[in-house]
This record gives C-alpha cells, structure tokens and sequence, in this order.
C-alpha cells in the first residue's frame, strides 16, 4: 500500500501540506478499485440511516440520550440493550452518578474556595479565545484544583462509570493493548458557573479530536486506515488503534490526552431548554467528516475550514446532514454526569436569562495509556505546584491558594491516576 506523506508537526504551508494529502489520499482510495465518490456514498448512506432513526425516536417522544442509573453501572445490570444504544448513540446521562446533596455540597464548596482566595478580585480576563466567547465573566473558572474537583476524580463512583464508559471501546485490537480501561489518568479541567439571569452566547458545533494532524500524522492516518484504503465498512468509531500513543498538534484548544469520551458532572439542576449540551448522537459521523474535504466541491487547499489552534468545525455548509441529528441533553439534577464519545460533534446553546444555575465540573474518561501517561508527568508537576496544566492557558491562579487539595490528601485512586503508584 502506498505511503502518505505526513507532517508529524504542524507544516509551514498549511495549504501545500492539504493538497498534497488530498492527492495522496485520493490516489490511495482510488487503489482499492473504488472512487472517493463510492465510498464517500457508503458512508453518507450509512448515517442518513443513523439521522433518520434519531429524527424518529424525536417524532415519537422518546430521549435521544440514553439515560442510565448509577447504581446499574456500579452492580452490573445495565441491560444489553441499555448497551447497544450507548454504542449507536456515543452519549448518556448517568442518573445519580453522586448523590444530590454531595454534589450540592461540592458546589458550595467551590464557592467558598474562590471567595476566600479573592478569585473575582484577581480574575484577569479569559485566557483564551474559545470559552471566552461565551460572554460571561466569568462563566469558565480556570480552577483546577479544589479539593471538589479533586474528590470527584479521585472517588470509586468515578471510577466505576469511567470503567464501564472505558468498556465500550475495543482496548484491544491487532495484538496491542491500546489502554488499561480500569485505570483513569485524572485529566485535570474546569469549572463552569453560569450564574441565575445569565445570558450566554454558547458554542458553535465543533469536535474536539485533533486538527489537522488528524489527516497530517501517521498515526491518525493508521487510525482512520479504513476510511482511506477502501474499506470504509469497517471503520469501527470504538477501535483506538494508533490513537493512544500519537503526537497531537498544539493549540490553544487541544487535548493532550486520549479520551474515551469528554464529560461533566452537574452540581446544580438544569432543565433540558437552558443553555445545555447538544450532540450529534452518531459516533460514525467521523467517517463522514474525514472524507467530506476530499469531494470535488471542496477547495484543494481545504480541510473543510479545519485549521490549525482552532476547534475542528462542523457547520451547515458543508455537513448538513450530520446537522439534522443535533440532539440535547434532557433534564440532570446536581450528582448526575453527561458523557459524549471523545470524537462527536458537540454544541452548547445559547440562553437568554437562564433559569437556575448551570453548574458543572469537567471530567472526561481518559484511560491509562502511553499519550496520557506521558501528560501525567506536566500534570504531576501543576498539581504539585497549583499551577494551571499545560493544556490550559497559563493563568496559574491557584498557586499561592493554601487550601487546594495537597498530595496527601491523594487516595489510592489519585495517587495511581496520576502515575504516582
């Protein structure tokens, strides 16, 4: 099979970079005996099937979002039809993930964690320009180490939902094992506070993958192998071949982790109209997002307005069947968590003098494994020091805050999460 030419950081000319993989994944598609067109047209006839059955659980007054019960997940008796519509879907709702009034207490908590340590008088503007837009100030609090936050990535309830969201992924696959799905690597992110009243511009539709390198570095084109061999049928958006070891481009955006799925937990109640998450709820959109920049209609030097140090948009121009699905959340309580698989389309809705509070903690599923190890090094280090984590911006806010969580306070959980045990 042919070799890709491959850019394993960000090229100088992004533009020359794009049309040369274009040509040389077209050239590879087109060995197989099959034009982008065909398998494109495999593709798109695949989730329009997927679109229409989710129009149609909308037209019968079904939830989208599976939902399913903690205490299932924690005894094993999520039904396997509970377990197939996670699969089809790539999204959830974990009832009762923490009880209501600990969760309620951690929101409290975080409140008394930035009053008492001048947070607001101090607050220095977004540090960056994608939460930043929303147009509160602040909704986003570059907060990473609150003894809240701490207890909940450290806590066995969190740890066993992360296991069974880890479980829906092959771990295994060609002989390798790709990730240790009962060993979280306690990706450290913020808090989100929108206040009662609030008006919030939300956020445009967008996945959270990678860039362009998701086309450019060799590990990402041996991840999406199918997709540009031929063999489109079986991309299977579950398989984390070559994901969990690979380079990732920088950016004020990125992740430097693998993740299974992004997620958060609720610490106020939200109803389902009020500026929450939506998703388009098709894990296999993916296939049809990679292969969309080499149709004919699309500019040469084009990823589909994908670039470098910013969000990978998905937009009506050129996607506006995967726009059709986009699905939100319905009604969480404070102590229930919402998890979306780490590649799908998300948005959040813009909302005009919200009704209660919309809090949440970040907190995704972010398995043990070579990429994430590595992270757990910087990771080690900011908490050691209060500093914010590389990922984020370097605002560093928490790092004369006496009391943030300190490493004695670190159970077993934490201490292995954080590549200390």
């Amino acid at each position: 099979m042919m070799t890709l030419p491959h850019w394993e950081s960000p090229p100088d000319d992004l533009g020359a970079a794009i049309r040369e993989v274009k040509t040389a994944l077209r050239a590879r598609i087109a060995s197989s005996g099959r034009t982008v067109d065909e398998v494109f047209t495999v593709v798109e006839g695949r989730i329009d099937a997927a679109v229409e059955q989710v129009e149609a659980a909308k037209a019968r007054g079904e939830e989208v979002w599976p939902v399913i019960r903690y205490d299932d997940i924690a005894a094993g008796t999520v039904s396997s039809e509970q377990f197939d519509l996670v699969r089809r879907r790539g999204c959830l709702v974990v009832r009762g993930h923490f009880e209501r009034e600990q969760a309620l207490g951690w929101d409290r908590d975080i409140v008394r964690y930035v009053e008492g340590n001048r947070f607001f008088e101090n607050y220095r503007g977004p540090g960056d320009d994608f939460f930043g837009s929303v147009g509160s100030k602040p909704e986003i609090y570059p907060i990473y180490w609150s003894p809240a936050q701490m207890q909940a990535r450290q806590s066995e309830r969190m740890a066993a939902v992360q296991a069974f969201l880890n479980s829906q992924w092959k771990h295994e696959s060609g002989g390798t094992t790709w990730f240790d799905p009962q060993r979280d690597s306690l990706y450290p992110d913020r808090i989100r506070r929108r206040p009662e009243g609030a008006d919030s511009g939300g956020l445009g539709t967008h996945l959270d993958p990678g860039t362009l390198d998701l086309w450019l570095t060799s590990a990402y084109q041996k991840a999406f192998r199918h997709l540009f061999d031929g063999s489109v049928e079986q991309y299977d958006p579950w398989d984390p071949a070559y994901r969990t070891a690979g380079p990732q481009y920088p950016g004020s955006t990125m992740c430097s982790a693998f993740r299974t799925f992004q997620g958060w937990t609720a610490l106020s109640d939200m109803d389902h109209d009020q500026g929450v998450l939506h998703t388009v709820p098709i894990p296999e959109a993916m296939a049809y997002l990679m292969l969309r920049p080499l149709l004919s209609d699309v500019p040469d030097d084009d990823m589909c307005g994908v670039t470098v140090n910013q969000v990978f948009p998905a937009n009506e121009k050129w996607h506006p069947l995967l726009m059709r699905a986009l699905t939100g959340i319905p009604d969480v309580k404070a102590g229930d968590s919402v998890w979306w698989h780490a590649d799908m389309i998300h948005s959040v809705a813009p909302v005009t003098n919200q009704r209660g509070w919309g809090n949440v903690m970040y907190i995704p599923a972010a398995p043990w494994c070579p990429r994430n190890e590595r992270y757990a090094a910087e990771v080690r280090e900011a908490f050691r020091t209060g500093s914010s984590p590389s990922d984020f911006p370097e605002e560093h806010y928490e790092r004369d805050w006496a009391d943030r969580f300190q490493p004695a306070d670190l159970n077993e959980t934490g201490r292995h999460g954080l590549g200390l045990s």
